[in-house]
């Protein structure tokens, strides 16, 4: 239909013609509503970001001094935090000449790993960045 011919016809109906796809050929328009319309897309949209989870990181701290206690209350606060839906990251911060004892940082990180398995799992192997030694968990499929 022609557009003058498609325009007229909206008109008459107190309706508006609005441009669906202008990429194809012809163009493809349709008569209805447009406030109508853009108030459904932005309802719609709404709905749509409200269903959607936004998964957090949340950040667990450990040292090279750590005690047994404090592991056991860490590896709990982390088993919640992914049982929530969110990742976390683990860091162990290393001071002065800890930092040459890279490896047993890295150990003790894979330790409380271990700990947190039944909750999560590694997204990528421990690294060390500087004093920090890190690693990302993520939470398990129920």
């Amino acid at each position: 239909m022609p557009t003058s011919e498609a325009l007229s016809l909206a008109q008459s109906k107190d309706l508006d013609l609005v441009m669906m796809s202008g990429a194809s050929k012809p163009p493809v328009c349709k008569i209805l509503n447009y406030g109508k319309f853009k108030y459904d897309a932005i309802k719609k949209d709404k709905e749509i970001r409200k269903s959607q989870k936004v998964v957090e990181t949340k950040e667990v701290q450990l040292s090279m001094t750590i005690e047994e206690y404090d592991i056991a209350y860490r590896v709990k606060n982390a088993c919640k935090f992914l049982q929530g839906g969110n990742k976390v990251k683990v860091t162990l911060k290393m001071k002065g000449r800890q930092q040459a004892y890279a490896s047993r940082a890295i150990e003790i990180i894979k330790d409380f790993v271990s700990r947190v398995s039944e909750c999560g799992f590694i997204e990528k192997e421990p690294e060390i960045a500087g004093r920090n030694a890190f690693v990302v968990i993520t939470p398990k499929k129920n």
